[in-house]
Formats: structure tokens, C-alpha cells, sequence
């Protein structure tokens, strides 16, 4: 496993990670997260990543009991989590990253994720209705008493980000240091052009979601949508337009034919696609089977075929169907 540096911060992370979103509690339960976040250790994995509204907060609840039973030496590994959405629709609970919110929030991840700490923590999604710099100085609180160890932002514009970051400098706050935002051969305006300036202004890192455009990208979706696939699932109804889209399965197809030549799968063909940016920090990828972790995995030996020319055969079959 290669691990590269989040942003400009000192911390390194495992160039390939694990996420539970949809998985835990919809797919995965304790043993199976358990064997889960076994194999990915195995295999190098030092990231794992979660989020309060993950399935209601279980998502938390099975990371956490797993990893009090594994029972690895905490500096071993990096855990995160994410505020934003909240677990209850109510004043002060839902929607917001006001300061009482977020102030509560990180108790309650900590306590369903048995940890005394997570190394990350994200703004979810940004809030129009709370002033930037009330949502900062909360952060950079949670940070300075222990609770987290470094914060970031998730789907933030550029324009919120910098912001944000101002602040922090003005006031002598801790600053953001990364963000999540979706980023595979479909979706790629934001990272590619939105934070441009951002990587060098500030040293933004990126731990990105979504890879394989919620499964698109390993060809499962060409014939229809699978009884198993998480489109299916209650709840994530919205992703079978996408995953059906007939011309971006077409694409699909066509990246198959280079994947063969290449001697992997497409799947892996999209991960060593994202890896090769030099910007991603880390690629967050999702398993409900110790078998998908071992797949995803080999494509760390597939970035090392991505050349310039094979980037250039991708670009030439993707064309315009990315936004």
C-alpha cells in the first residue's frame, strides 16, 4: 500500500480507503464490518471512513464495536466523520452546522463510535443559514479540545472553502485541511477545475467519494440493475437513473475493451484512473464483501500502467460525457 499525505498536513493516509456508507446497516452488520475492516488492515488500509447520518447513526455504532474488537493501537488508524444532515428533524438537530449542533454532534459520533477521538471530521455539506465564521470557530474549538484532529469540508464550493479558510487565518483558528467531494470519470468539473487554484493557494487535500459512480463504473449496471445492487436498496431509489443512463454505459463498455487489454477489470481501471490524479489524497472506495476488498485493492498495480498514452485512450473514450 502506498500512503500519501492529506493536503499539506503532516498526517498519511492509505492512497486506498474504506467507506461505509450504504454498507453498514443496510448491507454489512458488525461481523461482516468486522471481517471487512480486517482485510482492508491486511492489505495496508490505515483510513476509514464514516458519517453520523450514515443509516441513522448505526453506520457508527457497527464501525465502532468492530474496531473495539479488533482492538488495534489507536495511532494505527485514521477514523472520520461527518456533520451536516443530523439524526433528528428538529431546531438545532437537522441541516445546520450551528455551533450547538456541531458542539453535540461530536459527542454523540464518539460515543456510538467508542472512540476518545476521530483524526477527521467534515462539514457535510455547507449551510446557507449559519454565518461561516460561527461554523470555523466551532470546528477549530473541536479540534483544540481533543475531540478531532483535523477538519475539512464536504461538496463546499471553492468560493466556501476559501472563505473558510480566511477566517481561520484571520483569527489564528485551525485552518480546513481537505475535502471529500465526489470524483470519478463522470463527475470531475470540481475537482479538476473548481479547485484548481486551491491545491497550491492553500494545500488542499482530497479524500474523494464515489469512484465508481456508485457501481457505473464496474459495468454491473449494462444489463439492467442487479436484485443485489444497492439500487435496489429502500432509500437509494434515486441512484437507477444514473446507474442506467444508456450512453455512459456504452462508455462502460468500451473502457471494458481497454481494461482487457490492460489485463484488469474496469472497475479497477476507474480506481487507478482516480489514483493518478495527484491531488486525491486518498480514494475512498465502499465493500459489503471481504471479496470487493481484495478486487479494489489491486488496482494500486493498474496505476502504475496509467501512463500518459492510456490517459489519452480514456479521455478519447470518455469524450464528453462527464460533468
Amino acid at each position: 500500500m502506498n500512503y500519501r499525505r492529506l493536503g499539506r498536513s503532516g498526517l498519511q493516509v492509505s492512497e486506498l480507503s474504506i467507506g461505509s456508507w450504504v454498507t453498514y446497516g443496510s448491507q454489512v452488520d458488525t461481523r461482516a464490518a468486522r471481517e471487512s475492516l480486517a482485510a482492508a488492515r491486511d492489505a495496508g488500509v490505515n483510513f476509514f471512513d464514516n458519517a453520523e447520518v450514515y443509516a441513522g447513526g448505526q453506520s457508527e455504532e457497527i464501525m465502532g464495536t468492530a474496531l473495539k474488537e479488533l482492538a488495534w493501537p489507536r495511532v494505527s488508524y485514521v477514523v472520520s466523520t461527518k456533520f451536516f444532515w443530523g439524526l433528528q428533524e428538529a431546531p438545532n438537530q437537522f441541516h445546520t452546522l450551528n455551533r450547538k449542533y456541531l458542539m453535540n454532534a461530536i459527542d454523540g459520533s464518539l460515543k456510538r463510535l467508542q472512540l476518545d477521538y476521530v483524526d477527521l471530521v467534515f462539514c457535510h455539506r455547507p449551510d446557507p443559514n449559519t454565518p461561516v465564521e460561527e461554523t470555523v470557530w466551532a470546528m477549530s474549538d473541536m479540534i483544540t479540545r481533543g475531540k478531532a484532529l483535523y477538519w475539512g469540508t464536504s461538496e463546499w464550493s471553492a468560493d466556501e472553502i476559501r472563505a473558510a479558510y480566511e477566517i481561520a487565518e484571520r483569527h489564528h483558528l485551525h485552518k480546513p485541511v481537505m475535502e471529500q467531494p465526489q470524483y470519478n470519470l463522470f463527475h470531475r468539473k470540481r475537482v479538476e477545475q473548481e479547485y484548481k487554484r486551491l491545491y497550491e493557494d492553500i494545500g488542499l487535500g482530497l479524500t474523494t467519494w464515489s469512484p465508481l459512480a456508485s457501481g457505473l463504473l464496474t459495468g454491473k449496471y449494462r444489463d439492467g440493475i442487479p436484485a443485489d445492487s444497492r439500487a435496489q436498496l429502500k432509500g437509494y431509489e434515486w441512484l437507477q437513473k444514473s446507474v442506467t443512463d444508456t450512453g455512459k454505459n456504452g462508455v462502460v463498455g468500451k473502457l471494458s475493451g481497454l481494461a482487457d487489454e490492460l489485463g484488469c477489470t474496469v472497475g479497477q481501471l476507474a480506481l487507478a484512473w482516480v489514483l493518478s490524479n495527484p491531488n486525491v489524497s486518498t480514494v475512498i472506495t465502499g465493500a459489503s464483501r471481504v471479496e470487493q476488498i481484495a478486487e479494489n485493492m489491486k488496482a494500486q498495480d493498474v496505476a502504475a500502467q496509467i501512463t500518459p498514452e492510456i490517459k489519452q485512450k480514456i479521455e478519447e473514450i470518455v469524450g464528453d460525457a462527464y460533468d
